[in-house]
């Protein structure tokens, strides 16, 4: 059997389908992935002897820039992505079984399922893609919500109307010319009633909402044995646990300035320092502070006092599972709801808003670093599930046999 997964974003994005698709050769099945041509991506993907097709432009220089995407140019980079998208899974899927479609929306993707008679399958990786009269959806270009409006239904509506006019038109326009209707509400073409969410069920809840069957199979993780750097393992050894710090794919300059913030509240605590580098480009300042790139983060984890970051799903999870304390600095999209969910269970702070200063970090550090958050966070990370991506390769190996 053969499967396609798509995404377009960034390392958050990309690494669960990769975790899924290590599932899916684990099983036996075939698993191919579109995405973008970043060299992370690529040299993640090769690993796990998976297959890239590439998908449009490398994403980081996108975001990383010197000219990140801007709101006013959301229409232009919508009707590029479905174009991408469509192309490239055309090309890729012939003889799939199933399309898995997740990052930003996979409009494109969920065409070319269509026209190549394969099975679509949205997958989320937070609830706030999916409809519900328990959340809120996250923010999207267009129509700003209500002010004041705590009706999430009401919301929900706007997400509808937001995500039809920026992917409406390039979708039409594309099925005009293959002699195809028009699709009259591109939210409910997308999902299709059958969406499924990849988190863990403690930690990303899924509430029952009408008129949709959701599949809840749990976080997909990569599975990653590598030994910790061994510079990296004589850092760890030559002192206490230290707190890592790190902002994942945030831009230059917001990643540069959470972390000067969480760096100087973390040494006057008198506790060392693992800087991940990240896109930011993240740099170590003295010898209570080493800087890395790419890690086993599970393994480090484990290791440190408490995490630092940005709030992306895969950061927290990790976290979560490793047992270890967090302090999140919500930037965009989903790290607000990712924030609300650490505090919530107690495993940690939620800093309010994205620019922390010294004293509101070390009110944060505070909460994580309590005895009582580290007891909490380790009896978290033991009820947690980490098979998510085999229980869904098997759904999707099952639902290609029927």
């Amino acid at each position: 059997m053969r499967f396609l997964m798509t995404t377009f974003g960034s390392r958050g994005d990309v690494e669960p389908i990769a975790g899924l698709a290590a599932a899916l050769r684990a099983q036996g099945a075939e698993a191919v992935v579109c995405a973008p041509p970043d060299e992370e991506f690529a040299r993640l993907l090769a690993g796990l002897g998976v297959e890239l097709v590439p998908m449009g432009a490398p994403v980081r220089p996108q975001i990383s820039g010197a000219k990140p995407p801007s709101t006013a140019d959301a229409p232009r980079r919508a009707a590029g992505l479905v174009e991408a998208q469509y192309e490239t899974v055309m090309a890729a899927g012939e003889g799939c079984d199933a399309v898995v479609g997740t990052g930003l929306p996979p409009v494109g993707a969920r065409l070319a399922a269509e026209r190549l008679g394969a099975r679509f399958v949205f997958a989320g990786f937070v609830p706030g893609v999916l409809p519900s009269p328990d959340h809120r959806p996250l923010g999207r270009p267009g129509k700003p919500f209500p002010e004041g409006e705590t009706d999430n239904l009401v919301l929900w509506e706007v997400d509808r109307e937001n995500l039809q006019a920026l992917y409406g038109p390039p979708l039409d326009a594309r099925r005009a010319e293959l002699g195809m209707e028009p699709v009259p509400d591109v939210r409910d073409y997308l999902l299709d009633h059958r969406p499924w969410l990849a988190t863990d069920p403690g930690l990303g809840p899924w509430a029952e909402a009408p008129g949709y069957e959701i599949e809840h199979p749990g976080a997909w993780f990569v599975p990653d044995e590598r030994p910790l750097p061994a510079d990296l393992e004589a850092f760890l050894d030559a002192g206490g646990p230290p707190v890592y710090v790190g902002f994942g794919s945030m831009p230059f300059q917001s990643g540069r300035d959470a972390a000067a913030a969480a760096v100087a509240a973390i040494r006057d605590q008198g506790r060392r320092v693992v800087v991940s580098r990240g896109w930011a480009d993240l740099a170590a300042d003295g010898d209570d502070c080493f800087a890395v790139g790419e890690a086993n983060h599970r393994r480090l984890f484990a290791r440190a006092a408490a995490v630092v970051h940005h709030g992306g799903a895969g950061t927290t999870h990790k976290a979560a599972l490793a047992g270890a304390p967090q302090v999140v600095v919500p930037q965009i999209a989903d790290q607000p709801y990712w924030a609300g969910r650490v505090a919530a269970l107690g495993l940690g702070a939620a800093h309010d808003g994205p620019n922390p200063t010294y004293e509101s970090m070390t009110e944060a550090l505070a909460v994580a670093l309590a005895p009582e958050t580290k007891a909490r966070a380790a009896g978290f990370a033991a009820g947690m599930r980490t098979d998510g991506a085999e229980r869904a390769a098997r759904l999707l190996i099952e639902g290609g046999r029927r």
